[in-house]
Order: C-alpha cells, then sequence, then structure tokens
C-alpha cells in the first residue's frame, strides 16, 4: 500500500443535489434533447412518451471530510450519510462494480462512484487545470493552459484578489441553495470555505431525469434494452445424431465465435455510455448505445437465428443512424467494452445489408 493510501487528507465533496416538490406532482416536458419531439416513423420502439422531469429544488452542497486515497468515492459518500447528513440520497448495490446502479458524475466524468478512487479524483486545484489539459480527452477550456508552452495560465486579477483576502470569483461556480447550518455544520451556502483543498464534484448521471439528489430515472433505458428483445432465439429444432439421439452438442461454438460476443455480454446496464453520448438525452432522439449493446450481443451470437430482425430494429432514425461515431461513449465503460467500436460496427453491418 501507498503512502498516499496510509495517509489520512481531506478534500471536499461538492454534490449537486434535487429536492423534489413536494405535494401534487408538478411535472414539465423533459427538453434535454432539441430532437425528442420528432416523430420515429418506422422504429420499433413505438411513439415517443411524453419524457417528464420534477419540479424541485437544485443547489450544490459542500462536505468536508477526512480520507484515504486509496478509498473510493463511494466510501466518502456513504462516511457523509452516516456521520454528516442522513437525507443525502444515492443508489448502490453491490460496492465492487458489478451491479451498476451506482453511475454518477465525477468532476464532470460519467463513472461509478464504487470504482472511483479519492486518488484519482481529488486534485489540488492547483493541479486541476493541468489535469484536464492533459487528461487526452480531446476537450480543453480555453484559458487553462497556454497553447504554446503548456504551461498554467496565471489571472492576474484573480491572484490579486486572493491576496487581498477576497475570495476570487469562479466564473463556473454552480448556484448553490440554502443548507441547515444545524444539520451540516460544513457546508456552504453561497461561496466555498474550504478553497484551498482538493474538490471532488459529484452529480447526477447525465442524460436521465433525477429524481432525488444523485438518483436517476432509468427507466427508459431499461425499456429501450428490453425492447430489442435481448435473448437468444434459436429455430426450436433440437439436432438429431444419425441414430436419432439429441444431440448434446448442438450450440457448440469455436472460440472465435465466443470470442465475438463474449465481452459485450459483461455490459451490466449502468448507463455510464449514455451519460457520456452527447447525442443521448433519455431515449428521445437516440435509442442509447445501452440498448444497442445489448442487441450487438446478440447479432454477434452464431448461435442467435434472429439477426436479421435485430438488424432491421436498430436501422432506423433513432436507432444507429442517429449515433455521431463521437466514441465518448467508450472512454468510461467499467466493463473494458469498446462501445464506440461496437456502434461502429454495428453501423457498418446495417449499410452493408441495405446496399444489397
Amino acid at each position: 500500500m501507498s503512502e498516499d493510501a496510509i495517509h489520512s487528507t481531506t478534500v471536499t465533496i461538492r454534490i449537486h443535489r434535487f429536492t423534489p416538490k413536494s405535494g401534487p406532482e408538478h411535472a414539465r416536458r423533459h427538453s434535454s434533447s432539441p430532437f425528442g419531439g420528432k416523430a420515429r416513423g418506422g422504429s420499433p420502439f413505438g411513439p415517443s412518451p411524453s419524457r417528464r422531469r420534477i419540479r424541485g429544488r437544485h443547489f450544490t452542497q459542500d462536505y468536508t471530510i477526512e480520507t484515504h486515497a486509496g478509498q473510493t468515492v463511494l466510501d466518502c459518500l456513504l462516511a457523509i450519510k452516516r456521520d454528516l447528513d442522513p437525507t443525502l440520497a444515492f443508489r448502490y448495490s453491490c460496492g465492487h462494480g458489478i451491479c451498476g446502479s451506482d453511475a454518477v458524475s465525477i468532476n464532470g466524468t460519467p463513472t461509478l462512484l464504487c470504482t472511483a478512487k479519492v486518488e484519482e479524483y481529488a486534485k489540488p486545484k492547483s493541479n486541476q487545470n493541468m489535469a484536464k489539459a492533459t487528461a487526452g480527452d480531446g476537450f480543453r477550456r480555453t484559458g487553462d493552459v497556454e497553447q504554446t508552452t503548456g504551461k498554467p495560465v496565471i489571472d492576474l486579477n484573480t491572484k490579486k484578489a486572493s491576496e487581498n483576502g477576497n475570495q476570487p470569483k469562479d466564473a463556473n461556480q454552480r448556484p448553490s441553495g440554502s443548507n441547515n447550518p444545524d444539520t451540516l455544520g460544513n457546508s456552504t451556502e453561497n461561496h466555498d470555505n474550504t478553497s484551498g483543498l482538493a474538490v471532488i464534484e459529484i452529480a447526477p448521471l447525465p442524460g436521465f431525469p433525477v429524481l432525488r439528489d444523485l438518483i436517476v430515472d432509468i427507466d427508459q433505458m431499461m425499456n429501450q434494452i428490453k425492447k430489442l428483445e435481448p435473448y437468444l432465439k434459436a429455430d426450436g429444432k433440437l439436432a438429431t445424431t444419425e441414430d436419432g439421439k439429441i444431440d448434446m452438442f448442438e450450440y457448440l461454438q469455436n472460440p472465435e465465435e465466443l470470442k465475438r460476443y463474449e465481452l459485450l455480454s459483461n455490459c451490466i446496464s449502468c448507463g455510464v455510455c449514455e451519460g457520456s453520448c452527447p447525442v443521448y438525452a433519455g431515449g428521445e432522439a437516440f435509442i442509447g448505445p445501452a440498448a444497442l449493446i445489448a442487441a450487438s450481443r446478440f447479432i454477434s451470437d452464431s448461435r442467435d437465428e434472429a439477426t436479421n430482425q435485430r438488424l432491421d430494429d436498430i436501422a432506423t432514425a433513432d436507432g444507429i443512424a442517429a449515433c455521431q461515431s463521437v466514441r465518448a461513449c467508450s472512454r468510461e465503460c467499467p466493463r473494458g467494452i469498446d462501445v464506440g467500436e461496437e456502434m461502429w460496427q454495428l453501423t457498418e453491418r446495417v449499410k452493408s445489408r441495405q446496399g444489397r
């Protein structure tokens, strides 16, 4: 174990919270996607249901805790819920990256709480800009680093305000709501009192309606997966040997055939790929990579007899045709699936079949 994992460290956990409005439900059209109202035209998923987002109060809340570099972000949230704020709501189950129920956005990156280590995400503020510039994700905010030398760019106005003892303004600071000081003595209201500490910012998984705090509604994703019928479809005929006995090796596969779908069967439907996808928005404009991975798993299975039907089901305007090949879905898959490559392979198979 490294020394960083042995010695404790103080971090600020900044959580984007949501409290639904009490009383009769006040809902409005879920408008994350500008394409949500378009007709589906031949989609196997039927008419687009009216997506609803619960009205309520959004605010950010900071918690300062002692932790270890080797602990997970889930450990931090459990400590907060146990010792500081029992009202904090988040979802988890196995805690080992198997169930996929604890997907959130950490520092802007969709991932699982139980696999995200504090040492990976709790970066000192002085190093956060450099980390963003060298992350290799293809995106960098203007002004983070000097374009030619790669050195940090110092904002003299911010530095001067800091030297004078004033709180510098953060252009990206989210508005915070009022907190209960009797319950949460170390949370912040409209400013950050712990600006010198490393900050881990946690928000709900993007692309999904928020139910409460970090809990999102994944029903739409699960319904999309279910409608693509993710189960083996054989012809129902039992193979027999020459002497009339049932052939026990009817579905025997060679290693190459097994390899084509084996990794895809490890998908845990966590929604991380959909939270990373800039096109997906609750399944309104795009059925999403999670459903397409489920379809690809059986399209790639040599034992399945419904390949043509499955390709027809995804060859729609809101199916594989809506994928823009951004490949952001591949970056954080907890099961190691190259989701973007699978989307590309499906696109090529659909195009090849339509070109016959």
